[in-house]
């Protein structure tokens, strides 16, 4: 095909493509791990960032720029992980490029490819060459270098991939971790993935992939309320609107205006945010014709749903706390795996915990919707994983109703440190961040996990089935079990000035087995305090914290 220009259907369809052949492939971007743990989560962050932006699309949109646009709307706040996050960024800059076109050429196309460089590297503070980043701008250089006016749509994608390919295959060049691992950058692998998907779907190769929404929490039970009830619980409203400029200024509104509407209702449960000229809401009311007729004198409803909370269908129901008249100084909204140390930093003062972790990344949406339960001046963020706190910030910057400070725990240890000096009686924020910050920097941390496959790295030579001990991102010991990868790795550590010692068991770990590292661990290390919490965190046999 000799195509010249595209549209918006034609640019859905390539999304949907590519989006296709990422999920064919997310397996496989999953094991391109460095260290060899079955850990790895970016083929699926990348699956699920993606099915957000196509759950947007509109099919019958024929306006490039008007379809880009609410794709990148989805993306962004589904994305998760910092490739989906970078993913979202490339895609918002593309935007950007597009929104002012009804149909593209190649080399409009390429200038707008070329927007997406920019904001993507913009949106990481410090770009790290041999990743997504990479392989995407030097894909799009060498593919807009070479085109004219006269190229077509399938010339620019042939030498963008043809270029991607060879980008991927130099990302061990630029990463010696990724060389002595002997895998490419999973990331840029799965942006490969989503150009040939495009790519194939521009020449008309059918697409029978569906976009996999979420699966409800249970069957509609309809004789739940009766002829004879009476409503005790109200009604769980969610509706997405369009700012119009017939009725408000779209880009002056605030969403304070939408929170004291909701508020002179009655309403409970608030969620809102705005994201440009949409404003979601999330509110549980007796009334929601009311809501409904107040709301849309801001703007026209995209989509409306009303349940009945007696029902129990709806997971909003479950948020029932009032806010308060006044709100609080300040609340913390941490990241945890596993229901031990979730119950552990919310005993210890974590006023909101978001699931996810290793192979489990938030998305930017699930912080938004945290962020607005606390009703709090200031939130502190945990997100206790290297791979989320670029989604953290993503969402900090979105979110307009308080003052969101991230602090950048890459791991459950830093966060557990973090979370302990976290006083409630402070009153000087900045302070209060900043010795989180100092206390998570502060803290030796290790995880203790088992080899899913051979590997030569870090000076080890590991054989599928070994016990690793990983600290400070670097493999530090291995073993025939997990507690002797422990052992070994406190004993290679300096635990001189050793003074606390913690451990999370994981879900696997027999109660034998711990209190027999328990006692190990006291009569090696007499002098330290010895803590040991069960944790319940999937694929890591330990963690532990050494301050």
């Amino acid at each position: 095909m000799n195509t010249q220009t595209i549209d918006g259907k034609c640019y859905a369809q390539m999304l949907l493509g590519g989006a296709a052949a990422l999920a064919a492939h997310a397996e496989e971007l999953n094991a391109l791990n460095v260290f060899p743990v079955c850990d790895g989560d970016t083929g699926t962050n990348m699956t699920r960032t993606m099915e957000g932006g196509l759950a947007e699309v509109a099919n019958d949109t024929d306006s490039i720029g008007a379809m880009s646009k609410r794709f990148a709307k989805g993306v962004l706040l589904s994305a998760r992980g910092n490739s989906g996050v970078i993913l979202s960024q490339i895609f918002a800059g593309i935007t950007e490029g597009l929104q002012a076109y009804d149909t593209v050429t190649a080399a409009e196309l390429a200038a707008a490819y070329r927007r997406g460089i920019a904001t993507s590297y913009a949106a990481v503070q410090n770009p790290t060459e041999g990743t997504i980043l990479t392989v995407f701008r030097e894909s799009t250089e060498y593919a807009g270098s070479h085109i004219d006016q006269s190229s077509t749509v399938e010339d620019f994608f042939r030498l963008h991939i043809a270029q991607a390919r060879r980008s991927l295959s130099a990302t061990k060049e630029l990463l010696p971790v990724l060389a002595e691992a002997d895998v490419v950058d999973s990331g840029a692998a799965g942006y490969l993935y989503i150009a040939q998907g495009m790519y194939e779907a521009l020449g008309g190769k059918e697409i029978t992939y569906q976009v996999t929404k979420q699966q409800e929490s249970g069957k509609l039970d309809i004789d739940r309320f009766t002829r004879d009830s009476v409503l005790a619980f109200g009604y769980c409203t969610e509706v997405l609107i369009r700012l119009t400029t017939a009725k408000v200024d779209p880009d002056t509104f605030e969403l304070k205006t939408v929170l004291r509407t909701l508020e002179e209702l009655g309403g409970e449960s608030v969620v809102a945010y705005k994201q440009e000229d949409i404003v979601k809401v999330h509110v549980h009311t007796f009334t929601p014709g009311e809501v409904l007729t107040r709301l849309q004198a801001f703007g026209e409803f995209l989509t409306v749903k009303i349940e009945n909370m007696s029902l129990g269908h709806s997971e909003a129901e479950k948020r029932t706390e009032k806010k308060t008249e006044q709100k609080k100084k300040f609340s913390v909204v941490a990241v945890a795996s596993g229901d031990g140390i979730s119950a552990l930093f919310t005993d210890m003062g974590a006023h909101r915990i978001i699931a996810g972790g290793q192979t489990a990344n938030p998305s930017i949406e699930e912080f938004i919707e945290a962020f607005e339960a606390c009703d709090s001046e200031n939130i502190i963020v945990l997100p206790n994983n290297k791979n989320i706190i670029l989604a953290a910030k993503q969402a900090a910057q979105l979110y307009t109703d308080a003052a969101v400070h991230v602090v950048e725990t890459k791991n459950l240890m830093q966060g557990y440190s973090a979370l302990s000096v976290i006083n409630p009686g402070v009153t000087d924020i900045e302070a209060l961040v900043g010795s989180a910050a100092r206390a998570a920097q502060s803290v030796l941390d290790c995880e203790v996990t088992r080899a899913v496959r051979d590997a030569n790295i870090d000076g080890f030579v590991i054989r599928q089935g070994d016990y690793m001990a990983i600290s400070q991102n670097r493999i530090v010991a291995t073993a025939p079990t997990a507690e002797q990868a422990a052992l070994a790795m406190l004993e290679g550590a300096d635990t001189d000035l050793c003074e606390i010692i913690t451990v999370f068991t994981g879900k696997g770990v027999t109660d034998e087995r711990r209190v027999a590292l328990t006692q190990q661990l006291q009569e090696l290390y007499e002098d330290c305090e010895i803590t040991v919490y069960e944790g319940g965190q999937d694929v890591y046999d330990y963690f532990l914290s050494i301050e």
